[in-house]
């Protein structure tokens, strides 16, 4: 991993946590492996799911993520070089081959790889429809998923809604890892992937503070919340010019 520029940037984005005054709370960073290459899949709801997804394996184990992005972000003046200078993966969803062999290798190579198993941020807060590269990568390089669930997010800055007033609160849950046989059925695999994350995400809602009277438009529906639903949030993706495919 290129520390000289991940570093320095972990450093600085801490910093920013402070100035924000984020509360985080973390509920099994004990899963996160402290050597050898495993996955952390995680969910996606706001922009700074990278940053935040980071956050315990740094305080585990002072472990690096390698993250898989769509290649859009790689071509943006300011953040397509500090990508490339922390070396994530570029994804290209035309000739995603290349990106799953840098993935794996990366994965032999006892790194631990970021994935977003949705491939898009969710409108709903919800979790939708999984891709299989997790579980295949997985499967080839014979290493754990970690399944990771992050909420709250998009209270600062998601689609729509940018808010840097402080005391906000980040909720992470780490799974137990998951391990697939070589030869197991990725889609049977993923949707399992998908149901373990679903009860971590309603875990990671359940304990996440709330303040009476306030606008509930960050909770999903289904729990009380003002959200799109998840067809809303569908159809509103469909139209949408700009997302954030990752």
């Amino acid at each position: 991993m290129a520390d000289l520029v991940y570093r320095p940037l972990i450093s600085t984005v801490k910093g920013l946590f402070k100035v924000l005054g984020l509360k985080f709370d973390i509920v099994g960073q004990e899963n996160i492996p402290l050597t050898g290459g495993a996955i952390l899949a995680i969910n996606h709801t706001s922009f700074l799911d990278y940053a935040f997804a980071g956050l315990p394996p740094d305080r585990a184990g002072h472990r690096l993520v390698r993250f898989m992005a769509k290649d859009g972000i790689f071509k943006h003046p300011f953040a397509g070089p500090m990508m490339r200078g922390m070396q994530h993966i570029s994804v290209n969803r035309d000739a995603g081959s290349e990106a799953f062999r840098q993935g794996v290798r990366a994965l032999k190579d006892g790194e631990l790889l970021g994935v977003f198993p949705e491939g898009t941020m969710s409108r709903s807060f919800e979790l939708i429809s999984f891709k299989s590269g997790a579980v295949r990568m997985a499967a080839m390089a014979q290493v754990p998923i970690i399944p990771m669930v992050v909420f709250g997010g998009q209270r600062i800055l998601g689609y729509g809604h940018k808010d840097f007033s402080r005391g906000k609160t980040i909720a992470i849950t780490i799974g137990e890892p998951i391990m697939i046989e070589k030869r197991a059925d990725a889609h049977l695999q993923t949707g399992h992937l998908r149901d373990v994350m679903s009860l971590m995400l309603d875990d990671t809602i359940a304990r996440y503070p709330r303040i009476a009277g306030e606008e509930l438009w960050w909770l999903p529906t289904r729990l009380g919340g003002t959200a799109l639903t998840p067809d809303e949030a569908k159809r509103n993706r469909g139209s949408a010019l700009d997302d954030d495919e990752a």
